[in-house]
């Protein structure tokens, strides 16, 4: 979409932007890049710049496609971004270290994981359970899975654990990132995340996944919270 293009270069977001002209061209020609060579697809022009910049963290064409949304999944990401204060909870470190921490402080965000706490570990092996699902039930048991924005691109279990909850426990966070990657229980969690109509996701079918992916979503979804406050 050229015309989105010029829109972002004529109105550059200053916090959610690359830091540097450079650093914002070289970027900005990547995305026309991915728009010249990606071919049809069937996103809304909303749900476009985040998979465009999935494809862009992974150079991997097959996110056209296998990334699908909840028909508030975009919306829904971007009122609870622009609300303010909303906590992301992820599954694992990872993410955390990826989100870029002046995007979140600029809409009074933080990010927390729970996965390598002692207790965590202790509950684990006490029930035989994994991790991520302890961590997510810890995060639960906070108070700060409900209305939360989800991310998790690691640990299908963890995202089965969110599933539970919601039909379950009542948990109605305000989106589900859901990427998990792997050959266990990955396809399988993110088809179980998509069946529900009652909580806003974004979700990879099938196997593929990752952190980076769950990142380079947030990022966008930070990207086109800015642009609308402006």
């Amino acid at each position: 979409m050229p015309w989105l293009l010029d829109i972002m270069r004529s109105q550059a977001n200053t916090v959610t932007e690359q830091l540097t002209a450079a650093g914002q061209a070289i970027e900005h020609d990547s995305f026309a890049i991915i728009d010249a060579e990606v071919g049809p697809h069937a996103y809304t022009s909303e749900q476009w710049p985040v998979v465009r910049r999935m494809i862009h963290a992974n150079a991997d064409f097959d996110f056209n496609g296998l990334t699908a949304f909840h028909p508030q999944g975009v919306a829904a990401g971007i009122a609870a971004i622009r609300r303010g204060g909303t906590p992301v909870v992820a599954d694992v470190e990872m993410i955390c270290s990826g989100l870029s921490k002046p995007r979140l402080a600029h809409f009074g965000m933080a990010a927390h994981h729970f996965i390598g706490d002692a207790d965590v570990i202790a509950q684990a092996q006490a029930e035989n359970t994994t991790r991520a699902v302890q961590a997510m039930r810890k995060a639960w048991r906070q108070g700060l899975l409900q209305g939360a924005v989800v991310a998790i691109g690691n640990a299908p279990t963890a995202l089965l654990e969110v599933v539970r909850l919601i039909r379950e426990e009542g948990l109605r966070p305000a989106l589900v990132v859901g990427m998990p990657v792997g050959f266990v229980s990955a396809a399988e969690s993110k088809a179980a995340m998509a069946e529900l109509a009652e909580v806003p996701w974004i979700v990879i079918r099938g196997r593929k996944g990752g952190s980076t992916l769950v990142v380079a979503a947030l990022h966008a979804l930070l990207s086109l919270a800015e642009a609308q406050r402006a």
